[in-house]
């Protein structure tokens, strides 16, 4: 916890540094509620930093990976927390919703329209689709950077919220995305028990969907790996979700931003002229340059939560890097306090 922490302030008021006049830090509720979603096991990296706050913690996991929550909140029980500091609440949206609303604060997971459900509601923390982005300026060779994006787009299956939806890059795209879908395409579809399997799976049904929904989307660019290729079928009514790459004659910002639940990319040409607005509503954006201006373009461009620069994966994490913020920036705040 120590990265979040104000600099100048206490954890505890008896703290001489406070006793003429200063800040402690404390938290903003005493229950906190999460809405996991279950497209990782990473979504259940943050929320025990509110144990360690002093929060208790009511977890409603997804029904779809229901097991990490359930290991974890063991664990901590084996460990010495109490039935009462960690809970676990399986159940349906409706009562997802109630666990939010009788809780102090909240945190959610989930698709856009979780994000607008939740948007004006001050006491949850809303974490949506990520959008992450890979920007590579003229003065760079991408093939120097080619492992870091084809790893950024499918690490973990592409299924996070920190996988490259986009690649743009500063001169002409398709020999770049033409060698990323050759890497690509060489992940092969596994069944979900197989420990090398890499892609994510899917009932036949949402695959298809899934496939569909890209094929609208993607009316208008070029496919280098297609919709029409991204359903593999495993048998008993399953399918692997295979890599998708399409190329963009310009930088249309609503392709740019869909975001699917597989590893899939949209490539596109980047101008100075297009400065930020490509960029813009990202979660990360990795910036492989040289340029110190377009960092701090970047950098001061409200909608961009986090900016790597350089050789970074958009998947990178550590303690001191903040996800979207710092999880305590939202639990915790500052009180003034003086006393004799």
């Amino acid at each position: 916890m120590r990265p979040a922490r104000p600099r100048g302030a206490a954890l505890d008021w008896r703290e001489e540094c406070v006793r003429s006049g200063g800040a402690v830090w404390t938290r903003r509720g005493e229950v906190f509620a999460v809405h996991a979603s279950g497209n990782g096991p990473g979504v259940h990296g943050l929320w025990p930093q509110a144990l360690a706050l002093g929060y208790r913690v009511a977890i409603r996991p997804s029904s779809r990976e229901p097991f990490t929550a359930h290991r974890l909140i063991n664990a901590l029980r084996d460990n010495g927390f109490r039935p009462e500091d960690v809970t676990y609440l399986p159940t349906d949206h409706d009562g997802a919703d109630e666990v939010i609303r009788w809780a102090d604060l909240a945190m959610v997971y989930g698709d856009q329209h979780l994000v607008d459900a939740y948007a004006n509601d001050p006491t949850v923390f809303v974490n949506g689709p990520g959008r992450a982005k890979i920007l590579i300026t003229a003065d760079q060779d991408w093939r120097d950077h080619l492992d870091t994006i084809v790893d950024s787009i499918a690490h973990l299956g592409g299924m996070a919220c920190v996988n490259a939806t986009a690649v743009l890059y500063e001169g002409d795209p398709a020999p770049l995305a033409q060698a990323i879908a050759e890497r690509l395409s060489t992940i092969e579809p596994r069944p979900t028990e197989d420990e090398r399997a890499i892609l994510p799976t899917q009932s036949l049904d949402k695959a298809h969907q899934l496939a569909n929904y890209l094929a609208a989307k993607s009316a208008g660019t070029t496919p280098l790996l297609g919709a029409d290729r991204v359903v593999a079928t495993l048998g008993d009514g399953c399918a692997a979700l295979r890599p998708a790459v399409h190329v963009l004659a310009a930088p249309d910002v609503n392709k740019l931003n869909t975001e699917l639940p597989f590893p899939c990319v949209w490539v596109s040409p980047w101008s100075r002229d297009d400065g930020t607005v490509p960029l813009r509503h990202s979660l990360v954006v990795t910036a492989i340059t040289n340029d110190e201006a377009l960092i701090d373009a970047l950098l001061a461009e409200p909608t961009v939560a986090n900016v790597y620069y350089g050789r970074h994966p958009t998947y990178y994490s550590a303690p001191e890097v903040p996800h979207d913020g710092f999880l305590a920036d939202f639990l915790m705040r500052t009180k003034g306090f003086v006393r004799d």
